[in-house]
């Protein structure tokens, strides 16, 4: 596993925390479930990536 990734998803998810502390406190608790929702979908998509990337190695290991 690539450690890049570990620190991308990490990144995000701080990221995601801060600005989401930070609109709560100011009375946006709509727009940090947003900016909430959007980290998760930035997160998800990272990862379905790196699961076709494996399904394809996994294609060309297993061809003859």
């Amino acid at each position: 596993m690539e450690v890049d990734l570990i620190f991308k998803i990490a990144a995000v998810g701080i990221l995601v925390a801060v600005l989401n502390i930070l609109l709560s406190r100011s009375g946006r608790e709509e727009q940090g479930l947003m900016v909430t929702l959007a980290g998760l979908l930035v997160v998800l998509i990272i990862i379905v990536q790196k699961i076709s990337e494996l399904f394809d190695l996994i294609k060309a290991l297993f061809e003859f």
